[in-house]
């Protein structure tokens, strides 16, 4: 084939984007860290879904509008560090392509190149052994006179690259596995090599099932609001994606905005659903054994002035978002395993009325799509903030500090400070048999995680929660505990009163796949 119309391009992301699909479960497996985040390939087809949602909506008889679509659709749509890497990758790819009136050859070349050269340039410390040397590799070796033969040359570089990752990244090695992301962009190449030879989607390889998140109890316990503006879908589609969340239901619109209540255990899980049908202006979660809050008035909802400084933190858990929320931000569901995307975060971003915002990522795979949709944000007129907040227990010390009266000048050197002086606890489930820092991990065995760093393993959740607490009490006074959607009160307690020096608070609604999070300050 010499050359693909600007319909072709298009019509190829889309094959692209299905083949991935299949794949995706295959990807999730590739997880080198025994903590339950296998979802790379998740977040790499949001990515691609995204990105394929905006072609849909584009004219893509046109070059331009087809570079377009790609660019812009995966980068609001990008989730986790493998979806940002991966949107940046496509960003560059649309920028070489799209001032031409077809793909040929040389064409396609150069745009695999400039493509992995976008990607690097997006990453302030560049890792070899990821998506970005695969990628890299594939431009390198992306060359022939034929559309065919520059994608075979580019997937034969590519491919090697790969199987060389556990060479470039100990971790890898130590687990026995290739870079996820990096087998993730394979996947993405074969599939455009899949369109040009016309071939049908390859079967699903088969691969172990990951753990579920599952509940407890099938009360719904939390009075959910939302109010959302500039939705154009209708009302009766978010009615009928809400519904599978609870009962109580009342969706309603009126002038652009859509108001919503709905009785659910998984208020974050609802919120997460909705928010992509609109901008959240205002979401509010309520304990029903406290109190059953009336539903939101859009009348006068802006009538004063706002505080000078908003707050937008990304939690996991209906605990501590209801934590975060009592403290004055505004809540984006998301963390281990459901990573924010760039449009999730814009969207809470642009909600807020502050003309100013603090970003609180509380994980280091969100680190990228913070500061894409800060970046996005400034640029259209709004200042963004973005403290690099590592895990849940540095985010909500930092949050503490919060006061939307003050200034981000005056508030990032306190919360700053909060944050460093914090110590985060996790009890969670080995997802996969390992060995990490002298540590023999087996699948399914409680795990500790102390500021985001395995140290311990242990028979019992309880038993990894005491040498958790053991190794970072000193100098500390106050422990918060989260207790997971399986663990009774009463087993913490039991371990938290050998600890009579500290002062405890034990909280439901940790995040689920999760026994404990605490927070030591």
């Amino acid at each position: 084939m010499a050359s693909w119309a600007p319909e072709e391009v298009a019509a190829a992301f889309r094959f692209a984007t299905d083949w991935f699909a299949v794949y995706v479960e295959e990807l999730n497996a590739l997880n080198v860290y025994p903590v339950p985040d296998g979802d790379t390939g998740t977040n790499m087809h949001l990515t691609l879904q995204s990105a394929r949602r905006e072609l849909d909506l584009s004219d893509t008889s046109k070059m331009p509008e087809v570079a377009r679509a790609i660019a812009y659709g995966s980068l609001l749509g990008a989730r986790g560090n493998s979806g940002v890497i991966l949107s940046q990758i496509l960003k560059g790819f649309s920028e070489a392509i799209r001032k031409r009136e077809a793909l040929d050859a040389e064409g396609l070349a150069e745009a695999l190149r400039l493509g992995a050269e976008t990607g690097y340039r997006a990453v302030m410390r560049p890792v070899e052994g990821t998506i970005l040397t695969v990628a890299k590799a594939a431009g390198e070796g992306a060359r022939g006179d034929t559309l065919e033969a520059v994608l075979e040359n580019a997937l034969k570089a590519a491919r090697e690259a790969l199987e060389k990752t556990p060479e470039l990244l100990p971790v890898l090695k130590q687990a026995g596995v290739v870079d996820a992301g990096g087998a993730g962009y394979v996947r993405f190449l074969e599939g455009i090599q899949g369109y040009a030879l016309k071939l049908p989607l390859p079967e699903p390889p088969r691969v172990e099932r990951y753990a579920q998140t599952a509940f407890a109890t099938e009360e719904f316990g939390y009075c959910t609001e939302f109010l959302m503006e500039g939705v154009e879908v209708p009302i009766e589609k978010i009615r009928e994606v809400v519904a599978p969340f609870g009962d109580s239901l009342l969706v309603v619109g009126a002038e652009g905005y859509v108001k919503g209540h709905i009785h659910t255990d998984d208020p974050d899980g609802l919120l997460a659903t909705v928010a992509r049908f609109g901008r959240m202006v205002r979401t509010k979660v309520e304990d029903m054994t406290q109190q059953h809050t009336e539903i939101l008035a859009m009348a006068g909802l802006l009538e004063e002035a706002p505080p000078p400084t908003g707050l937008v933190a990304v939690a996991l858990g209906h605990g501590v978002a209801r934590v975060f929320r009592s403290l004055g931000a505004r809540v984006v569901a998301g963390g281990q395993t459901q990573n924010p995307s760039v449009e999730d975060l814009l969207s809470a971003i642009r909600s807020l009325p502050n003309p100013k915002v603090i970003l609180l990522p509380n994980n280091p795979n969100v680190f990228m799509a913070a500061e894409e949709a800060a970046r996005l944000a400034r640029e259209a007129g709004k200042e963004v903030h973005v403290l690099k907040t590592r895990t849940l227990g540095q985010g909500l010390a930092a949050a503490v500090r919060y006061d939307p009266e003050r200034e981000p000048e005056e508030l990032l050197p306190e919360m700053a400070e909060a944050m460093e002086g914090a110590v985060t606890l996790e009890v969670t489930w080995a997802s996969r048999d390992a060995q990490v820092e002298g540590l023999e991990v087996l699948k399914d065995k409680p795990i500790g995680l102390l500021d985001g760093r395995l140290v311990l393993v242990g028979e019992t959740p309880e038993e990894v929660l005491e040498g958790l607490i053991r190794l970072g009490q000193e100098g500390k006074e106050v422990l918060t505990l989260f207790l997971g959607p399986n663990t009774p009160k009463e087993a913490a307690e039991a371990v938290v009163q050998k600890f009579p020096h500290l002062a405890v608070e034990i909280l439901p609604g940790g995040p689920d796949l999760y026994a404990y999070l605490g927070v030591l300050e």
